[in-house]
């Protein structure tokens, strides 16, 4: 459900250089940490903001209001919940999705660093990764970092490509986004984008970022053991639904390539 309460949308769209991007921030109880991320995308000149609310006790909504975002509503709990409801709140003009967290652990600053090779025609979903020489102490925990690297070594082995990551700050086509038609609600999002993106045969680009500490509360993920358990099950749930329902091998794209981008070499 889409509440738009502020009187002028997020931004005058006839001055800013990109009113064909949005950003969709999924957030539960993040107000101390939202403000600073909506100040910093400011300067993007961006069509339009979404702070996804997934059932905030807080005043995630009122902080989004308060900087002329787009509030979708999800009561229901789920990290993929809430990027649909997201996804649900996009105006017409937008040709661009940026999935941005509200924590502040990714820097907003970088976000033309995602959209250049899209606008540019050499990609159709680009990644943000996290290596290692980028991840200021502590950002990522080891289960954080075991996890990830088990995921990624199973789409490698399963569909053989080499993601080296599933970070969260990504950006992709509407309309590819579209196409993946995706279904999961809770954890295994991202992972669901990754793999649905190699059976469609998207141009996959990877660009290394930034990656620090929260600087306020605490994760809903990692910050528990049942938040990473619960985390780590649905990513390979996800992992192995996409397995059984195939295709099993990464489909080519329109110029005749698997899919493929940068990834940095080595491990964590």
């Amino acid at each position: 459900m889409l509440d738009s309460t502020a009187e002028e949308p997020w931004i005058d769209v006839r001055r800013v250089a990109r009113p064909h991007v949005a950003v969709v921030i999924p957030a539960r109880d993040e107000a101390e940490s939202l403000g600073d991320v909506l100040r910093q995308l400011e300067p993007h000149g961006l069509g339009q903001v979404i702070v996804a609310d997934n059932g905030s006790s807080d005043d995630t909504a009122g902080v989004a209001r308060t900087h002329r975002a787009d509030v979708a509503t999800e009561p229901r709990p789920g990290y993929g919940a809430a990027c649909r409801a997201g996804i649900a709140a996009l105006a017409s003009r937008v040709e661009i999705v940026v999935f941005l967290d509200a924590d502040l652990a990714d820097d907003p600053g970088r976000l033309p660093e995602l959209v250049d090779p899209i606008d540019a025609g050499g990609a159709d979903l680009v990644i943000g990764v996290r290596p290692r020489e980028l991840r200021e102490a502590g950002a990522m925990t080891p289960p954080q970092v075991i996890g990830n690297r088990l995921a990624t070594d199973l789409i490698r082995v399963l569909w053989g490509h080499r993601y080296t990551d599933l970070g969260p700050f990504r950006a992709i086509r509407r309309d590819a986004l579209e196409g993946l038609r995706m279904t999961d609600r809770r954890f295994g999002w991202t992972v669901e984008m990754q793999i649905r993106a190699l059976q469609e045969g998207l141009r996959v680009v990877e660009v290394p970022v930034p990656y620090r500490p929260r600087p306020r509360g605490r994760s809903k993920i990692s910050g528990t053991v049942r938040g990473v358990l619960r985390a780590a099950a649905s990513i390979l749930y996800t992992i192995g639904r996409l397995w059984w329902a195939g295709p099993r091998r990464p489909r080519r794209n329109a110029e005749g390539r698997p899919p493929g981008g940068w990834g940095p070499k080595g491990g964590d």
